[in-house]
């Protein structure tokens, strides 16, 4: 990277120390959000929406919880006009949802605008034009006051024809490029737009500020916002708005930054779809807050149903890691992060907590839509034995001993690592079932008989097993029916081990559910073989687990 002479910083602080946003320490309470996806995100697709897809996108944005949403630019084609018509015509606009239309500062454009809000209940009208350096050089070629009295020409249009159009209308402005804006020139500009509007506590009007290219860092935008806060005409009757794009990646940042400089009200998409790398994300946004326990006003609680409609209407892919909305966000592969969150969760049912505190979750994903078994634990060869063990567990009652689980998930992430794929919460199950449940492969129960002795103290055994395909009959007796059952075969087949670990437990609840039983052996070697059964009854699945680790160990030939 040779060429950085050729690039020069064109932003602009201010020119005083606006520094107050850095003694707050988070964003305290939800902006006014204003969806624009279906006019900064609709013009961004390679395919813009039809007038259906538009139609059933508004609705999604309503359902979520929007009450400002930027429909389009009506006069800026007939696809665009028809829409706007159609919301009004269809009555499809709640009471307590106001549409909002761009216009550029033209009075042909700003006449169809009005038109196109015929018979709208109430609308925000925004007017924009460019103020930056940049655009004021090279595009219009115009100095600062013949760029000022665009703004100020269309401000008093928008005047005009809203006096003469039946309905609420509010105003909007946007000094567009702002980022590349002398801060003393943006002010200038807005107080000059201010001034013909004359803003009341029954008449406000926004001014939005956009980032419409980032240039500098995050901090600086605040400090930015903040200047404009502080010295903007009415700016007790004046809602101020923030509209970042993401070109240096920075447009959650820049928008957490701008509301605690002072900012009142946010533009936004929908996952940050919009031009070049998009605008910023409000689900991200809205969600940041609510980790902060901060209500955001919208509801997210099914990302997976928002994705599938948003995938569906604009056919772009949500990524896998997006914020709080990908595939893989809450996804645990690493074997450590897999069992610190299955320890906290295990933690979280045993405390019996109200707050949530999850290692490596910054949120529930049950509050959006998300599973644990699908969604947080996935298997594959970086996979850990809590994970696996807590897979089994939530998703199919197998409640394995510590040592069982390491063992179990050495098996798992061999098939994994040998396959070179992921695998579901079902193959992981079938490679536990394959390999320790009911194991009969050298060795098998055919039947068991008991007998109390000792007035109940000890039972005897009758066992006929078939090893090797020879069937024979052999007796033992223990402290239980499985102790009786193991000595039966030790002593009849030359066995040599000990049980050194059995549990159980209820698989289901009721008459017909199943018991599961896990079995640890040890040879005379220390050499050690696990286990499992499963079975309606529960001394057949004790049974079953022992000789599974029979079948799995060394001593059998």
């Amino acid at each position: 990277m040779k060429q950085t002479g050729k690039y020069k910083r064109g932003y602009f602080m201010p020119p005083t120390e606006c520094l107050d946003w850095t003694k707050k320490e988070y964003v305290d309470k939800a902006p006014v959000w204003c969806s624009v996806d279906l006019r900064d995100g609709n013009q961004a697709l390679i395919v813009p929406m039809s007038l259906e897809e538009k139609l059933e996108f508004f609705k999604l944005l309503v359902k979520i919880g929007f009450k400002e949403i930027e429909i389009g630019f009506p006069a800026a084609s007939e696809t665009e006009y028809e829409f706007c018509r159609a919301l009004i015509e269809q009555d499809l606009i709640p009471d307590d949802v106001t549409i909002q239309v761009l216009t550029q500062s033209r009075e042909h454009i700003i006449k169809k605008t009005f038109e196109a809000l015929r018979g709208a209940k109430h609308a925000v009208v925004h007017l924009y034009n460019s103020t930056s350096v940049a655009q004021r050089e090279q595009v219009f070629r115009k100095n600062k006051d013949e760029i000022t009295e665009i703004a100020v020409s269309g401000a008093k249009l928008l005047k005009e024809y809203r006096a003469n159009t039946p309905g609420e209308f509010k105003f909007e402005y946007s000094p567009e490029s702002f980022t590349g804006t002398e801060p003393e020139y943006a002010l200038e500009i807005c107080n000059a737009v201010l001034d013909v509007w004359q803003p009341t506590a029954d008449d406000k009007v926004i001014i939005n500020l956009p980032v419409t290219v980032e240039m500098s860092m995050p901090h600086v935008y605040a400090s930015q916002i903040e200047y404009m806060c502080k010295n903007m005409k009415y700016r007790e009757n004046v809602i101020v708005s923030l509209h970042p794009h993401n070109d240096r990646g920075c447009a959650v940042a820049d928008t957490e930054m701008g509301l605690l400089a002072g900012a009142d009200r946010v533009e936004g998409t929908l996952f940050g779809n919009g031009e070049r790398t998009g605008n910023v994300d409000i689900i991200t946004l809205a969600l940041n807050m609510y980790t902060h326990g901060v209500e955001p006003g919208l509801d997210f609680s099914d990302i997976p149903a928002i994705t599938k409609v948003y995938e569906k209407m604009t056919c772009m892919k949500v990524y896998d890691r997006q914020p709080y909305s990908g595939a893989l966000v809450f996804a645990a592969f690493s074997g450590s992060h897999q069992d610190a969150i299955a320890k906290g969760m295990k933690w979280r049912e045993e405390k019996n907590l109200t707050e949530w505190t999850v290692p490596y979750l910054p949120i529930d994903p049950k509050d959006l839509g998300r599973q644990y078994d699908g969604d947080v634990i996935r298997i594959n060869s970086q996979s850990g034995k809590g994970g696996i063990g807590f897979l089994l567990e939530t998703k199919f009652g197998v409640d394995l001993p510590k040592k069982f689980r390491e063992k179990v998930g050495y098996t798992v992430k061999g098939v994994s690592d040998h396959m070179h794929k992921e695998l579901s919460p079902d193959e992981v199950y079938n490679v536990f079932r394959e390999n320790f449940v009911n194991i009969e492969t050298k060795l098998k129960v055919v039947e068991a008989h008991y007998k109390q002795e000792e007035n109940g103290a000890r039972i005897s055994a009758e066992v006929t097993v078939d090893y090797n395909g020879n069937r024979s009959t052999y007796s033992g007796k223990g402290n239980g029916r499985l102790d009786a059952v193991s000595n039966a075969i030790k002593d009849g087949l030359g066995f040599n081990y000990t049980i050194s670990t059995y549990t159980e437990h209820a698989l289901e609840v009721g008459s017909k559910s199943k018991a599961a039983a896990y079995v640890e052996i040890t040879d005379a070697d220390g050499n050690s073989a696990w286990g499992a059964g499963i079975h309606t009854d529960i001394i057949n699945s004790s049974v079953s687990a022992l000789v599974s680790a029979i079948n799995n160990s060394n001593i059998v030939k």
